[in-house]
């Protein structure tokens, strides 16, 4: 169960992450969108786990390393947007968040009967 505090900071980093990605998206992953879906906070407010949707993606592609390989850069902007809300930055954790994908799945096995 999460905090009052711990989910008003994930609310938080996730519109401002949401903001970095709209602006940078095209250097990071050129002809992706990338959201930012679900953003969760540990109790000590040291580590957030970045959970993102990014679209398209083609088979053998990674494009979570694209964003893991700009993480020092994310997390310095963001940090920037937050200092005065927040005494530490937290550290960023990202995660590729495939319910999307899930959901399509389920739809097309309840399609086939």
């Amino acid at each position: 169960m999460e905090s009052t505090r711990q989910q008003k900071v994930a609310r938080m980093l996730q519109r401002e992450m949401g903001a970095f990605f709209q602006q940078n998206s095209r250097d990071m992953l050129p002809g992706k969108m990338i959201t930012v879906t679900v953003v969760r906070v540990s109790p000590d407010l040291g580590v957030a786990k970045v959970f993102l949707s990014i679209f398209p993606v083609k088979e053998g592609e990674d494009p979570l390393q694209a964003v893991k390989d700009h993480a020092p850069k994310i997390r310095r902007d963001v940090g920037n947007k937050i200092r005065n809300q927040l005494r530490a930055i937290p550290e960023f954790i990202y995660y590729l968040d495939d319910s999307l994908d899930y959901i399509e799945n389920i739809d097309n096995l309840l399609k086939e009967d």
